[in-house]
């Protein structure tokens, strides 16, 4: 023993004054890592802004390019951004753009080197980057990233690389203890055993020495421990995934090698309207559509849609395509064209009076005619002519969006084997008796089995679809891995929670709170401290706007210190106006709420305002942040991004939702009063609770809503998605298969 410590205290000594003497070498290694990776980052805004930036320069817009740069440098590593139409004049910047850094001395800049300025406020990272354009031949991009982090970071490695030494030391004095433990034969037994080849665990060969049995139990525990941290790191590879736009632009030109993305949906993001002698732009109120505009926007590439405004033609190019959003194009729509008898057949028949009520549960009986699914055939295949024109290679990666084209993955599959088809059911997925209602359930199945991912929102409707197609298709289920193979190919069935963009645009919160409440209070007339509530819906019976009226009236008949002191705002987007179904639930909305507000006028402002109306992102934003609660009463809903919304309003930490057991928000946002939409008595506890809910309890339950919307938002959606059909891909590749599934 007194041998080992003569041996261990000098070999620890000698680690420790190793690992002083490397720290300036770790600090140069560090710098030159992370000035690599800011001209890295430098050269991926400069390609990302480069298009706007031209754009508002050709315009002559040089306010807006200081506005602009002003909101990229919100970036908490960017600190300043400016741009030189030449040496001669002043550069158009961000505020914070130091007084060192000038048009006319640009060039030292450019010379090789770290290219690092200091200032008060730490180092920081200066790259030039050329953006010429016809406007400024000699135009240049100046990128200033603050670097203060990265003596942080010098740090802690310096002191990581000390434990590392420290660490070390002790493993080796410990080995050597060991080691002088065994007999001499048997030590070098167990070496020629290792330098013939021969494996720890391996069973020796004919006529050789066994390896030592003192082994076996700790190489079994080093595989062990091996396999453990591989499958840790793989798990902790997209935990920390900070899911930005940027974030999903990475694994595109990474992981899918920069291949644009088409999404097919019937819907369109931008609508075009004809209003007297100039057209409207409008955004229309869709989960679908404030979950996907976002993706689009961090991804370019194309939008395939139904053109259904009044002025879409009028706006398209020759190849029926127009650039959107409109003040900064990110992306392209192209724009599909249905007659009168094609929709009437495909959206208002098959799509909406069948698929739709007989997927959600809220006792709407479907209704099913072959004239309407010729025409649901026929659609779909034109839209997949559509994405097959729009593919600009072999295999591109098409997002199929919800129940309109159940039957497009097939067919795109048929016209274009190589693609990776990932396709999100957006709305719930029935089990298998409701299911087999459908006259066509076999072909609409068939046909979504030509995707590569299905994605739904809830492990409860990814179990309701496996089951269903155990049982009415010839398909090979694996329940282990949720893989169905049909036909000879492979269909990954996911759970994908969809979500929203965080954080939420500038625009939609730059209005502070108390504003909203005292603006919205004015604009529908009521008392300034008066209580308020919000429901936000397109007017669709599986949205419980009834059962929601009914809780308000049952509130003020067990509460009636409320009437006169509390007023439910519910806005309530018109849809599908061309249906039966839907012509009734407005009548039977709209009389609902004269005759709650009839019984209760005497006593103040009404009960309910009810707004049948459109209203643009920024309006709804605003109510949000005006209300005290917001009601979300779905009969059944697939994820419900209204409740995610208005979490992301209320940056003040402030107010109370209220969500349905029946939306798959529940069982992300247990922090929300969850109630049973059909049990009024316990509705109208709810609102009673939301009313008088303490400013503390509501805070504490507004944190961890909105730390779980941050953390799985919408481009994390996107980007699991993304990396699964990319694993996909690769694993295709090394079977050979060449991009084709293969069972």
């Amino acid at each position: 023993m007194r041998l080992s410590l003569r041996f261990v205290l000098p070999l620890m000594l000698v680690l420790a004054g190793i690992a002083y003497s490397i720290s300036p070498l770790v600090d140069q290694m560090t710098l030159r890592w992370f000035v690599r990776d800011l001209d890295i980052r430098s050269s991926l805004i400069a390609n990302t802004i480069q298009e706007p930036l031209q754009e508002q320069l050709a315009a002559g817009k040089k306010a807006k390019i200081g506005e602009f740069f002003t909101r990229i440098t919100q970036d908490e590593r960017l600190y300043a951004v400016g741009y030189c139409a030449s040496p001669q004049v002043k550069a158009v910047a961000s505020r914070s753009l130091p007084e060192e850094i000038g048009c006319a001395d640009l060039g030292r800049w450019e010379l090789p080197g770290d290219h690092l300025l200091a200032s008060a406020q730490g180092p920081l990272h200066v790259a030039v980057k050329a953006m010429t354009s016809e406007a400024a031949p000699a135009g240049k991009l100046v990128l200033i990233h603050d670097m203060s982090f990265v003596t942080r970071r010098s740090e802690e490695t310096k002191r990581y690389v000390f434990y590392l030494f420290m660490g070390l030391a002790v493993v080796v004095s410990l080995i050597t203890v060991i080691i002088a433990q065994l007999s001499w034969r048997g030590w070098m037994a167990g070496m020629r055993s290792l330098l013939r080849g021969e494996g720890l665990l391996r069973q020796p060969a004919a006529g050789s020495q066994p390896a030592l049995p003192e082994f076996k139990p700790i190489a079994r525990d080093l595989q062990l421990l091996i396999r453990e941290l591989e499958a840790e790191t793989r798990a902790r590879d997209e935990s920390q995934i900070t899911w930005t736009p940027e974030a999903l632009r990475a694994i595109l030109h990474g992981e899918l090698r920069g291949e644009d993305v088409i999404v097919v949906s019937n819907r369109e993001p931008y609508i075009h309207q004809r209003r007297g002698d100039h057209i409207d732009v409008q955004r229309p109120a869709s989960g679908l559509v404030t979950a996907l505009e976002p993706i689009m926007r961090a991804c370019s590439g194309t939008w395939i849609a139904h053109g259904s405004g009044s002025a879409d033609r009028e706006v398209v190019d020759k190849h029926d395509r127009i650039a959107v959003p409109p003040e900064t194009p990110a992306y392209k729509i192209r724009r599909v064209w249905l007659t009168p008898e094609e929709e009437a057949g495909y959206y208002y028949g098959f799509s909406n009076e069948g698929l739709w009520p007989l997927c959600h549960i809220a006792h709407v009986r479907p209704i099913f005619r072959s004239g309407d699914w010729a025409q649901y055939v026929a659609v779909n295949r034109k839209f997949a002519k559509a994405v097959v024109s729009e593919s600009k290679t072999k295999d591109p990666i098409v997002l199929v969006q919800d129940y309109h084209f159940a039957l497009l993955p097939k067919m795109i599959r048929e016209e274009l084997p190589e693609a990776t088809v990932i396709t999100f059911w957006h709305i719930p997925w029935p089990n298998p008796e409701s299911f087999a209602i459908c006259p066509w359930g076999e072909e609409v199945i068939a046909g979504m089995l030509g995707s590569s991912i299905l994605g739904f929102h809830t492990q409860f409707h990814c179990n309701n679809f496996v089951d269903t197609v155990d049982r009415l298709l010839e398909a090979r289920v694996d329940r282990e891995s949720f893989n169905v193979s049909y036909g000879g190919k492979l269909t990954a069935v996911r759970r994908y929670p969809i979500s929203i963009a965080w954080p939420p645009e500038h625009e939609m919160v730059q209005k502070e709170v108390p504003t909203c409440r005292a603006d919205i209070r004015q604009k529908e007339g009521l008392p300034a401290e008066h209580k308020c509530g919000i429901g936000v819906d397109r007017l669709d019976y599986t949205k419980g706007i009834v059962e929601r009226f009914h809780a308000i009236e049952r509130l003020l008949e067990l509460n009636p210190e409320w009437v006169g002191r509390f007023t439910f705002i519910q806005i309530a987007a018109p849809t599908r106006s061309g249906i039966d179904e839907y012509q009734h639930h407005e009548a039977q909305v709209r009389a609902m709420a004269t005759r709650i507000n009839g019984r209760f006028e005497r006593r103040g402002p009404p009960p309910i305002v009810l707004k049948v109306e459109h209203h643009e992102p920024s309006e709804v934003y605003e109510y949000f942040r005006a209300a005290d609660f917001c009601f979300v009463s779905s009969l059944h809903d697939g994820m419900n991004l209204v409740a995610k919304e208005f979490v992301a309003a209320r940056d003040d930490e402030r107010g109370v939702l209220i969500l349905s057991q029946f939306t798959g928000a529940a069982r992300e946002l247990p922090e929300a009063l969850i109630v049973n939409p059909y049990d009024a008595d316990q509705c109208a506890a709810a609102l009673h609770m939301a009313l008088t809910m303490p400013d503390t309890e509501q805070r504490d339950r507004m944190r961890l809503m909105r730390g779980l919307v941050a953390e799985f938002n919408v481009f994390r959606w996107a980007g699991r998605m993304l990396l699964d059909a990319a694993a996909m891909r690769r694993r295709n590749r090394l079977v050979g298969s060449g991009g084709a599934r293969t069972a």
